[in-house]
């Protein structure tokens, strides 16, 4: 009788354990929601923009960066790979220091935002999504470098040499 390979060890090899992604399970729903408000930010902003620009430049072109930021965590999330989550972290920072800067002054200085923007207010226009979003994404980045990690000590930290 022929000797069978073993096919635990040639299953680890060909599939290694598939480290957690930002874009699986719950990630779905959280690139979702950030493509969805990729999409309504940056279509606010085009009108604002190109309709009212003369009457507050500053806040149309916070709520611009803020569509540049949610399209760049959107993607960034959907990839999963180290570098986009790298940079979706760095978008997610952003748009959490964004949204309280902006939603304060615009209450400190409500001349300063005429009209609701995406971060005006906290985001109130939007269901206080922009405030919460990112601290879901955030903890959600968190979760799966964690997991990562647990899944695949040896990609999360550098080797060490033996001696």
């Amino acid at each position: 009788m022929p000797e069978q390979p073993h096919t635990e060890q040639t299953r680890t090899e060909q599939q290694p354990a598939e480290r957690p992604h930002t874009g699986h399970g719950f990630g779905r729903v959280l690139v979702a929601v950030y493509g969805l408000l990729a999409l309504a930010a940056t279509g606010r902003s085009i009108l604002q923009i190109s309709e009212y620009f003369d009457r507050a430049p500053v806040s149309y072109v916070l709520s611009a960066l803020a569509a540049v930021i949610y399209i760049v965590a959107t993607i960034g999330l959907a990839r999963g790979d180290r570098t986009s989550v790298r940079l979706a972290t760095v978008a997610l920072t952003v748009e959490l220091v964004g949204v309280l800067v902006v939603g304060a002054i615009s209450y400190a200085v409500p001349s300063a935002f005429p009209d609701k923007t995406v971060w005006s207010h906290f985001g109130s226009g939007y269901g206080y999504v922009p405030l919460l979003l990112p601290l879901v994404g955030l903890w959600w980045i968190r979760r799966t470098n964690r997991a990562s990690e647990a899944v695949a000590p040896e990609l999360a930290a550098p080797a060490e040499s033996e001696s």
